[in-house]
């Protein structure tokens, strides 16, 4: 049977409930939220992201990953590990975990897993002296991380960073890490569900219990030597990472032309109304908190309106 020709995609996100979470995916960016109970994540670009638009509607980024292969995802990555690449919309009405991501080595031998998880965060939106954990203090040993999160004290050795909307902080794997209240961000990675939990500020989960640490493996891929930096870029390359770039659209009634390179791209809209068109598909409309897809085999393609759009792809 032969499969129909790729075009670009509007995405509905899969979304996830969390401890940490609450209700500002909606009244923020829009995106419809099916229960009462509180909202952390908006998985816009994964494998478990659905299709709205055209004659793959209804199909998930995994089938089409299994059907259509490197016409979707690009040269030089495996469909048989899926889309490699998450675009997520976060909302956080509390502390995330500390936590920590392995590396590609330590994912493939602690793990067994092919991906480790390097990721950026775009602050979307900041209440006044919203904070982030940036890492642990430099020089802190192993044993003192390790006998701090035993003893409920890790918190007298992490530093926090405030930020502010507009602010970046690109986080390498073996970054010690955390959100704090009161901000929303676009959060682009390598599609790894690898998290090593280092301490949860003595939380109880949804179930009404205290949820697993990972103190051994945590510990062990921890960068305990240097602090990633926060910036505030003026430009529209804004991530320039080991896995993937982020450009930043401001549209004013304008039109980018952009060549795909045989990659995929993610098209967020984090602010007002844009059209992505591309010759002989038809045009999708993307408003705030929506995302697009457009397939690596689609040569070029067109961002118009006067919204601004957030688009990564592989590096």
């Amino acid at each position: 049977m032969t499969q129909p020709k790729l075009y670009p995609f509007k995405l509905a996100p899969s979304l996830h409930v969390k401890v940490w979470g609450g209700r500002n995916l909606s009244s923020e960016m829009n995106i419809p939220l099916p229960t009462d109970e509180p909202y952390g994540e908006a998985w816009k670009l994964h494998d478990t992201s659905t299709i709205s638009n055209g004659v793959l509607k209804g199909k998930t980024i995994a089938e089409v990953v299994n059907s259509h292969g490197v016409d979707l995802i690009g040269v030089g990555n495996d469909p048989a590990e899926g889309f490699p690449l998450l675009a997520k919309i976060l909302d956080a009405n509390d502390w995330l975990s500390i936590q920590v991501h392995p590396n590609d080595e330590q994912a493939r031998k602690l793990e067994d897993d092919p991906r480790g998880k390097t990721e950026a965060w775009v602050i979307l939106v900041a209440d006044d002296n919203a904070q982030l954990v940036i890492g642990v203090k430099p020089g802190t040993s192993r044993e003192v991380m390790t006998n701090a999160i035993r003893d409920n004290q890790l918190e007298d050795h992490i530093v926090y960073a405030n930020v502010k909307a507009g602010d970046v902080l690109y986080i390498p794997a073996n970054t010690v890490h955390a959100l704090g209240p009161g901000l929303m961000i676009y959060e682009i990675q390598q599609s790894s569900n690898i998290t090593y939990r280092l301490y949860d500020w003595g939380r109880m989960g949804l179930d009404g219990n205290p949820r697993e640490l990972h103190i051994e493996k945590g510990v062990q891929v921890s960068n305990v030597d240097s602090l990633p930096d926060i910036t505030q870029p003026d430009r529209q390359l804004i991530v320039d990472g080991e896995y993937f770039q982020t450009i930043r659209h401001q549209l004013n009634d304008s039109e980018e032309a952009i060549t795909t390179d045989a990659k995929f791209h993610s098209l967020t809209c984090i602010e007002g109304e844009s059209v992505i068109s591309s010759d002989g598909h038809e045009d999708i409309a993307l408003s705030k908190g929506q995302t697009g897809l457009i397939p690596a085999s689609v040569d070029a393609f067109a961002i118009s309106g006067t919204g601004t759009i957030l688009r990564s792809f592989p590096k």
